[in-house]
């Protein structure tokens, strides 16, 4: 996976490039978490038949702006005319809806569906393309990844992967509730759209 080139001009830079600008917003932790969901990701694009190269990006660009104060997220909300409704919520949208805008401006990266896969990784979407959803369940069963059902998580999505964005969409909507936690409104449209089509999960 080091060794992997860039030849398609998504980024312009290496694969080293990329890793070098982003270790430079993200903790070591943080870090290690990205390449992990690179890897996987690149695993479910080659499974899925979906561009590596574009799997590998957006693995690591989706944690990207994860550690930016908040300052950052409510001024490049204003700055670039997202929804207001944005303000109402915090890191945990803002680090996907947001920090794709801070890839597309600071990165230089401009492909729209690596771009969605971003802001879509933790929301889900009603319409998630191939490269969203492997994003979307890279993110949730990388290998760092220990919590109940994770195993179970890798299994149905290495069969579907729309299963698995399914899966991921109905547990991740119970623990908000259990949890007493804001729901963003676009995680019950994603819920709406993707858990009614696979009742077997």
């Amino acid at each position: 996976m080091t060794k992997r080139t860039y030849t398609e001009n998504i980024f312009a830079g290496t694969r080293q490039d990329l890793l070098d600008r982003i270790e430079q917003h993200l903790r070591p932790k943080r870090f290690a978490h990205v390449q992990r969901v690179e890897q996987t990701a690149v695993k479910l694009a080659q499974a899925n038949n979906v561009d590596e190269e574009k799997a590998s990006i957006a693995g690591l660009t989706h944690d990207y702006a994860k550690q930016r104060p908040d300052e950052d997220f409510i001024a490049a909300i204003k700055q670039y005319h997202l929804d207001p409704e944005l303000l109402n919520y915090g890191n945990a949208i803002w680090h996907g809806v947001v920090g794709a805008e801070l890839v597309k401006h600071e990165l230089g990266i401009y492909d729209e569906d690596i771009l969605n896969a971003i802001r879509h990784h933790t929301t889900g979407a009603v319409y998630m393309s191939p490269l969203e959803q492997i994003v979307y369940m890279a993110d949730y069963i990388e290998p760092g990844r220990d919590f109940p059902d994770v195993d179970e998580a890798r299994k149905i999505t290495a069969e579907d992967l729309g299963a698995g964005v399914a899966f991921q969409t109905k547990h991740t909507l119970a623990y908000l509730i259990e949890n007493n936690q804001k729901v963003y409104p676009k995680t019950i449209d994603t819920y709406n759209a993707w858990v009614p089509r696979y009742p077997n999960v």
